[in-house]
């Protein structure tokens, strides 16, 4: 490892930001969605994923097409900039988790990203047990709440 800590793997991957990036994916692996099937998609609020588009039109990474089949929307398409930085930041991505995950052998990584992959589809299909981020919060106030007693 060469000492560099999360703050720095943070920065170097962070140009379009994380919606961003995960946007910008989805728009390149994709067949042209239109914004509203992008947002839920990706579980974006539509408000949200129009300012995210508008921050990736104005930095040359997309672009707002008609669509032939339905001229009242648009699809959006990666411009050569947008895949040109996505590859780029792919490549950034990997490099920061090979740093991290260094201290585990390759064999081990694989299982390691098969798990989050696994975690990740399982918590996008449905979210068992409720949704991840009122578990989070339930979870903390049931930790600091007086009335609680042990356990």
């Amino acid at each position: 490892m060469t000492g560099r800590g999360p703050k720095q793997w943070r920065t170097r991957a962070r140009q379009p930001g994380a919606r961003g990036f995960q946007t910008l994916a989805a728009v390149v692996e994709g067949d042209g969605p239109n914004q509203v099937a992008l947002a839920g998609y990706l579980r974006i609020d539509r408000t949200v994923m129009t300012y995210l588009l508008d921050d990736l039109v104005a930095a040359g990474l997309v672009e707002r097409r008609l669509d032939p089949a339905d001229r009242r929307r648009r699809k959006i398409v990666a411009t050569r900039q947008g895949v040109e930085t996505l590859h780029d930041l792919q490549r950034q991505v990997r490099a920061a988790e090979d740093e991290l995950l260094s201290v585990i052998d390759e064999d081990e990584r694989e299982v390691f990203r098969a798990l989050l992959a696994r975690l990740a589809r399982t918590v996008a299909e449905g979210e068992p047990g409720g949704a991840s981020c009122d578990i989070g919060a339930d979870s903390c106030d049931a930790a600091v709440s007086p009335e609680r007693g042990p356990d």
